[in-house]
C-alpha cells in the first residue's frame, strides 16, 4: 500500500488547525512539537505567524506595554497581523513565539465624548478585576458599527502551570452600545482547562448573558456596569464550583471517552513492554505477543 503524500497546501492546511487548536498557554510547545514531525522551517515560520494571531484574538493574550496592560482579541486588530493599544496611541505585531512587539507604529485616536467614557468605564472595570483576580488584566475597547458607538470590556487570568501537568483560563466579553437611558449588555464568560498529567482531560465552560442597565450619568453607567459584571461572574463561578462538586464517578465515567481502568490504578505502560514476550517472524509480517503475560496483566 503506497503512503499519500499531502500536497503544500494540504500540509499549511493542516498544520494551522493543529496550531489553533492548542490549549492557551501550551501554543509554543505545539510549534516545537510539529516542527520536529515537520522539519521546513520557512514553512512553519509563516504557519506559526498565522496560527500565532489567531490564538491571540481567541484566548486575549495579556501583554504590558510602558507598565499598562493591553489584551489581544479580533476587537483591536486593524488588519495585516496588527493590533492597536488605545492607552499608547500605538500599533503594532506582536510575535507570539519569540514573545515580542514588532513593527511599531503610531495609531491616533478621535478624543470624544465616548473615549471619555471608555475611560471612565475602564477605572471601574480595573477596580473590580484587582479586587477579585489574582493576576487579571482587563481593557475596554470602541468600536463604531453604522454609526453606532459600542464599549467592548475584555477581561482575562490565567494559571499555566505546566510544571504541575495544568492549564487553566478564564476569559469574558461585555458589549453594550452608547444609548442614552437605557442600553442592554450582552456578555459571555468562558473557562478552559487542561489537564494532562496520566491522562488528557479538556474542560471548556461557557455562558452567554443579557441584561439591561440604565443609564444617567457616565460615572454612574461606569460603577454600575461593574457591579454588573460583578454579580454575573460569581454567580457563574459557584454554578460552576457547585456543578463540579456534585459530579460522581459515575457521572465521570459517562463524560470521558474511554472508561478509567478497573483496577482504578496507573498503567505502568513501560513495564509492560519489558515484560511482552514478543517473537518476531521477519517473513511473515507479524508480532506473536505472550498470552500468558497479558493475562497477568488483565488479571
Amino acid at each position: 500500500m503506497s503512503l499519500t503524500v499531502l500536497s503544500r497546501k494540504e500540509k499549511e492546511r493542516a498544520i494551522r488547525r493543529l496550531l489553533i487548536q492548542a490549549p492557551p498557554g501550551e501554543f509554543v510547545n505545539a510549534f516545537d512539537d510539529l516542527c520536529l514531525l515537520i522539519r521546513d522551517e520557512k514553512l512553519m515560520h509563516y504557519q506559526g505567524e498565522c496560527a500565532g494571531h489567531q490564538h491571540c484574538q481567541k484566548y486575549y493574550v495579556p501583554l504590558c506595554i510602558d507598565g499598562n496592560p493591553v489584551l489581544l482579541s479580533h476587537h483591536n486588530v486593524v488588519g495585516d497581523f496588527r493590533f492597536f493599544d488605545c492607552h499608547s496611541k500605538l500599533s503594532f505585531k506582536f510575535d507570539l513565539l519569540q514573545n515580542q512587539l514588532k513593527d511599531i507604529k503610531t495609531h491616533g485616536i478621535i478624543r470624544n465624548e465616548t473615549e471619555y467614557l471608555r475611560n471612565v468605564v475602564l477605572c471601574a472595570l480595573k477596580l473590580y478585576v484587582n479586587d477579585h483576580y489574582p493576576t487579571g488584566n482587563c481593557n475596554v475597547l470602541r468600536k463604531t458599527v453604522k454609526k453606532k458607538e459600542f464599549l467592548i470590556a475584555c477581561i482575562e487570568d490565567h494559571s499555566y502551570v505546566t510544571g504541575n501537568f495544568w492549564n487553566g483560563l478564564w476569559k469574558s466579553k461585555w458589549i453594550f452600545q452608547v444609548h442614552p437611558f437605557l442600553t442592554q449588555v450582552t456578555g459571555r464568560i468562558f473557562v478552559q482547562a487542561h489537564f494532562f498529567k496520566n491522562v488528557n482531560l479538556h474542560i471548556e465552560i461557557s455562558k452567554d448573558l443579557k441584561e439591561s442597565l440604565e443609564i444617567v450619568n457616565q460615572a454612574q453607567l461606569a460603577l454600575s456596569f461593574a457591579r454588573l459584571v460583578e454579580e454575573q461572574e460569581n454567580k457563574f463561578q459557584a454554578s460552576v464550583l457547585e456543578e463540579l462538586q456534585e459530579l460522581s464517578n459515575e457521572a465521570l465515567r459517562k463524560i470521558l471517552r474511554r472508561d478509567l481502568p478497573v483496577t482504578r490504578t496507573l498503567i505502568d505502560w513501560q513495564r509492560i513492554l519489558s515484560d511482552l514476550n514478543l517473537v518476531m517472524y521477519p517473513k511473515l509480517g507479524y508480532v506473536i505477543y505472550s498470552r500468558s503475560v497479558l493475562c497477568n496483566w488483565i488479571i
